[in-house]
């Protein structure tokens, strides 16, 4: 819709008295005002100032000490303007609100290059200066748990008050127990405009997948996805239960994940990864090659948090190793078989807590970079990764190795700006200096009166 139609819709909604006005930060998290309605011609018309530093927040929504963006400049402020998205109702709050979703832009109206989506917008572009666009479906996983609990326990079944104790991978039964949470999941969906497909109860109990259906803007796709993780946190509150899209919330259960599906057309509408038959086309071996050779350096915008990387371990179901092969799960880039005229590249090392803008700004721009170079990958792994894992190359073990990675990494400033690099990098050795100081109950448990 375009503005004046948003507008209109907005009257028509006389029962919704307030709007938020958001960007997405680093982190993945909206940041913004609540505003009265009555300001909602002025949020569209590029009217809203918000910190640039507030893009680069730490997880506590604290400034980053050593950024440039708070202390050098005075913590100047950016124009916020409009991504096109339109006025995104919200009905899972006390009273119908709205939310419009914005991006940073400097004072002399060019982006700022620390907004995420600013980086997935570069990459999408240079796409298009190609003749490329990139076609993207996304897969997350998330768990619902019981709020009540400070350390997360499964939640009760609303249908046998008994709390889930199982992993029931692709039961009926718990997607008919929790089917009014997944309905109103759905209606949502609907209502903001997110192309919501399939749903499956996973592996680990209170656990479940909901599919998107491909979108040929990568933007979108983003976006969606930003917007569906605040959408089910919002519902599963309303329905008496928490969700969490932490990569690994219990360590003896399956981790979370976020999975990428992508593929591209050319100018007519081809599928430039189909050769016609199973091996694909030597273009889609290029972006293979470029998603192996980036993946080490990018490992932080998959993995960006201490909890990360306890789902990235062998064994997990979760890849572990920079490698690639055909219909298989156990690698980092999996081609999935079916008819060739669908070919397509998945990625499977994001976790479902990382930032959906960054996720797909290092899985495009590290394909972009193999197409570029005309890169040619090692011979595809088949069988059991994990078992090779002596013999393969390894992703970063923990997070200081990711940070120092993304840092130092020679392909980094190809996919990402500069700022991006050193807010990203900034941001997370804050997070990492306090995770360092916390001593954890399991070390007291472990070591108090033994050492």
């Amino acid at each position: 819709m375009q503005g004046d139609q948003q507008l209109d819709w907005l009257t028509e909604r006389d029962d919704i008295e307030n709007v938020f006005a958001c960007i997405c930060d680093l982190n993945g998290t909206l940041r913004g005002k609540r505003v009265n309605v009555d300001q909602t011609a002025k949020i569209l018309e590029g009217s809203v100032r918000m910190p640039l530093s507030l893009a680069g927040m730490d997880i506590w929504g604290e400034d980053i000490e050593v950024s440039a963006l708070v202390f050098e400049t005075g913590d100047a402020d950016g124009v916020c303007q409009h991504t096109g998205r339109g006025i995104l109702p919200i009905n899972w709050t006390s009273r119908p609100t709205a939310l419009i979703p914005l991006w940073l832009y400097q004072e002399d109206g060019t982006p700022f290059t620390g907004d995420p989506r600013h980086a997935l917008s570069a990459i999408t572009k240079r796409y298009q200066a190609l003749g490329y666009t990139p076609v993207v479906a996304t897969e997350l996983e998330f768990y619902l748990v019981d709020p009540s609990e400070t350390i997360p326990q499964p939640p009760l079944s609303p249908v046998t008050g008994k709390r889930l104790d199982s992993d029931g991978a692709l039961s009926l039964d718990e997607l008919e127990h929790f089917d009014a949470f997944l309905n109103d999941v759905y209606a949502a969906c609907q209502a903001q405009g997110i192309p919501a497909d399939s749903a499956i109860s996973e592996n680990g109990a209170g656990q479940f997948e909901i599919n998107m259906l491909h979108c040929n803007d990568a933007l979108r796709a983003a976006d969606d996805a930003v917007l569906f993780k605040r959408l089910v946190r919002g519902i599963a509150r309303k329905h008496g239960f928490a969700a969490t899209f932490m990569a690994k919330p219990y360590g003896m259960r399956a981790g979370s994940g976020f999975h990428v599906h992508f593929s591209l057309l050319d100018k007519d509408g081809n599928n430039v990864f189909d050769n016609g038959a199973d091996q694909g086309s030597g273009l889609m071996l290029n972006a293979v090659a470029g998603l192996l050779e980036t993946m080490q350096e990018n490992t932080l915008a998959f993995a960006p948090h201490e909890n990360s990387f306890r789902r990235l371990l062998p064994g997990t179901h979760a890849p572990s190793s920079v490698a690639w092969g055909y219909e298989n799960r156990t690698v980092a880039v999996r081609i999935p078989g079916g008819h060739h005229k669908a070919r397509r590249i998945e990625h499977r090392v994001a976790g479902a807590d990382a930032n959906p803008y960054l996720v797909l700004a290092s899985v495009l721009g590290g394909a972009l970079l193999g197409i570029e170079q005309g890169w040619t990958p090692p011979e595809p792994v088949s069988g059991d990764a994990y078992s090779l894992a002596k013999e393969l190359p390894h992703l970063p073990l923990d997070w200081a190795s990711a940070i120092q990675a993304f840092k130092s990494g020679p392909y980094i400033q190809s996919i990402y700006s500069q700022r991006l690099q050193r807010m990203l990098v900034d941001c997370k050795r804050q997070e990492q200096m306090r995770f360092n100081r916390q001593v954890t109950e399991f070390e007291y448990h472990s070591y108090l009166e033994t050492v």
